[in-house]
Formats: structure tokens, sequence, C-alpha cells
């Protein structure tokens, strides 16, 4: 397990981390350093404790926010999954029926060519 030092308001804290997750464990602590850094600016000094949990609550909010968005994106998804399921359904009854009427015409246009060809037989015409 990999070590990392962090800065967040000005204190040194040592981390533990996966391998190879030292840069994404620096850049988190970084954020949230910069976000206690933001809220300094706005409302002074107000405590250590105090600008850290106001900092976790804004990263708290900003992920449910992300996690509703989340939830919305994946009912539209299967939403659209869905209409592509019942268009492709709409679209094989669609091929079927078009399928029927070719064979169906073909049929009568057989019926046609026999009637004709009996019709011209009865009457010695050659046809074709």
């Amino acid at each position: 397990m990999a070590q990392v030092n962090v800065t967040i308001n000005g204190r040194q804290f040592r981390m533990a981390c996966e391998d190879g997750q030292e840069g994404h464990l620096t850049k988190l602590a970084k954020e949230i350093d910069d976000r206690i850094v933001e809220l300094r600016g706005k409302f002074g000094e107000v405590g250590d404790a105090r600008l850290t949990i106001m900092a976790a609550l804004t990263v708290a909010d900003e992920l449910s926010e992300v996690g509703k968005k989340v939830r919305r994106l994946e009912d539209e998804l299967a939403a659209l999954q869905e209409a592509r399921v019942l268009s492709a359904d709409r679209a094989e009854v669609n091929q079927n029926a078009i399928a029927a009427a070719f064979h169906s015409a073909a049929e009568r246009i057989e019926g046609i060519a026999k009637k004709l060809n009996q019709t011209a037989g009865e009457s010695k015409i050659a046809l074709g």
C-alpha cells in the first residue's frame, strides 16, 4: 500500500492509498484544500473544523446532484433502449407485412399469367 503526504488547510497529512492511486489522492486533497481556501475567502476565519465541514458538505452536495443526474440519465437510457426495442419490433412487423404483400402480388401475377396463357392457348395466339 502506498503512502502520500497531502496538505489540507495548511496541515500535512500522511495518507495510505492503493498502489498507483497516489496522484489521484493528491489531486483530491488539492480540491478539498482549494474549497477550504475559497470558503475562507467568502466567510473569513470561522474555525478549521467548521471550514472542513463546510467543504465536506459542498462536496456531498455536488455528489448528490451528480447522483441525481446519473439516475435521470439511466432512466432516459432505459427509455431509449425500450423505444429502440419497440421500434425494431415495429420494423419487423412492417417488413413481414411488406413481404406478405409482395408474396400476394406475386401469386396474383402468376394467376393472371396462367389465365392469359390458357386464353392464348385456346385462341392459338402465341405469347412471348
